[in-house]
């Protein structure tokens, strides 16, 4: 829906054209609609909470019990409403997946039959069931008062055709004696008219949220886990597949291509300059040694090598020597094991006292800090026209905490690019969370949390 034409009735109210839309009109055939099936279900529970009533009384005024027959009867009817209220419900839910459409866009998937047992069973029969008795329960409540209010600001706005009355109308327990008393009440009741409107829409919108909560289909947390596990598998397995590639490539394909290079560059030596195969050689020479800078940085992308020799806190401060602007670095001695705590003279005095800093850090959280900071400083020096950039690797609780900070102008915005979604991606990928905060004008904050277990 586009910002003019609103999807659900909650979003309508705050519209300045409400009254004039067609919102008012469905919220009230929603309401209106609502009557039969919440005057059905408002009966049923009278039914069986009517009698508890005089047990109450009895209870309060005498002290003693009801009689057995009167406890016979409660807890019969008990019995019978919870096993036939997710029969029940199921229906009523159908009917009011279907009805919120009066005043929703947004459709509520269908829930098809999961059979007598599994009803019984599953979580979402019982939100249903919740739904059945506050539909039975609280909204007949709610409309009657509300059918109260109109009633009052009808009769004060009909007091001045019935001031004659013999009967002497009363509006608002204020006995009406003439039409010049029953103006101002009128005059009132028509200024109140929008108001109930309002109310109306409330009223409607409420009920309609309160279905939407408790009848959409609830996350199935099992499943839910269960995809967090075979995300944390792929991950594992994309690491090895990783690790085994930089071998293969590290120890197989990379020396023999050196050993390809040499070979025609002694080639080339032997060969005289005015032969005819001079220049292919030497094309092909040229050629092999450009194979093998891109086969270095093929290895050098899939795990850094300054990340192997120098450690996560090393490795970036290499980032930021080769950043085109100054960058400071910040290493908390615990985010990096490798770190002297008293090496960094930024580093931050308030570490966690929980963590141990001789822990080392997970490989694949080393790689992902790698290229969040990589990632993060080439988006500064390509679109923050910052001047200065400060990058902070903590350890809170059991998580590496990386910050990259500048003071350039602001407004990044992840819609407008790839660079911040793929560094989100790779982060959800290790079950961790990006934050940016980046107003207007700057400063810019991407904050990146990665847990650290094994």
């Amino acid at each position: 829906m586009t910002p003019e034409h609103p999807s659900h009735l909650a979003e309508a109210l705050r519209r300045r054209r409400w009254l004039l839309s067609a919102w008012p009109w469905r919220a009230l055939a929603y309401l209106v609609t609502t009557v039969p099936i919440a005057g059905v279900l408002g009966v049923g529970l009278l039914i069986i909470g009517g009698p508890m009533l005089p047990v109450i009384s009895t209870l309060r005024q005498h002290g003693r019990p009801p009689s057995i027959a009167l406890m016979l009867f409660l807890i019969t009817g008990s019995i019978i409403l919870l096993a036939l209220a997710p029969l029940l419900s199921f229906a009523v839910a159908a009917v009011e997946r279907w009805r919120v459409r009066l005043v929703d866009d947004r459709p509520l998937p269908s829930s098809p039959w999961p059979g007598l047992v599994a009803r019984y069973r599953g979580a979402a029969t019982w939100r249903e069931v919740a739904y059945l008795f506050w539909l039975g329960g609280f909204t007949p409540i709610a409309y009657w008062v509300f059918l109260i209010l109109v009633l009052l600001d009808l009769g004060m706005v009909t007091s001045p055709w019935l001031a004659g009355d013999a009967n002497e109308p009363v509006v608002i327990w204020q006995p009406i004696d003439s039409t010049g008393e029953a103006i101002p009440y009128a005059i009132v009741g028509v200024l109140l008219i929008p108001v109930l409107w309002y109310a109306l829409g409330l009223l409607a919108a409420v009920q309609a949220a309160v279905a939407r909560w408790l009848l959409a289909h609830p996350v199935d947390a099992a499943a839910l886990r269960e995809v967090t596990r075979s995300r944390t598998r792929l991950v594992g397995a994309y690491e090895a597949e990783r690790r085994r590639i930089e071998r293969d490539l590290h120890d197989g394909a990379q020396p023999r291509l050196t050993s390809l290079t040499l070979q025609l560059g002694l080639a080339r030596l032997d060969v005289p300059a005015d032969s005819p195969a001079s220049r292919p050689l030497a094309v092909a020479h040229d050629q092999a040694r450009g194979l093998m800078v891109m086969l270095r940085q093929l290895v050098h992308g899939i795990r850094p090598q300054s990340l192997t020799d120098l450690g996560l806190a090393g490795a970036v401060r290499e980032l930021a020597d080769a950043a085109t602007i100054p960058v400071t670095v910040h290493v908390d001695p615990h985010a990096d094991p490798h770190v002297d705590p008293h090496a960094d003279p930024h580093a931050d005095p308030h570490v966690d006292p929980h963590v141990d800093p001789h822990v080392e850090l997970p490989e694949i959280v080393e790689t992902t800090a790698y290229f969040v900071v990589s990632e993060a400083l080439g988006n500064v020096a390509r679109h923050a026209q910052a001047t200065r950039a400060d990058v902070r690797l903590t350890r809170a609780g059991g998580d590496l905490v990386v910050e990259v900070s500048d003071d350039g102008h602001g407004g990044a915005d992840p819609a407008r690019g790839t660079g911040l979604t793929g560094l989100a991606d790779r982060v959800a990928a290790v079950d961790g969370r990006l934050l940016l905060s980046s107003p207007p004008g700057g400063p810019t904050l991407v904050r990146v949390e990665l847990p650290c277990r094994r």
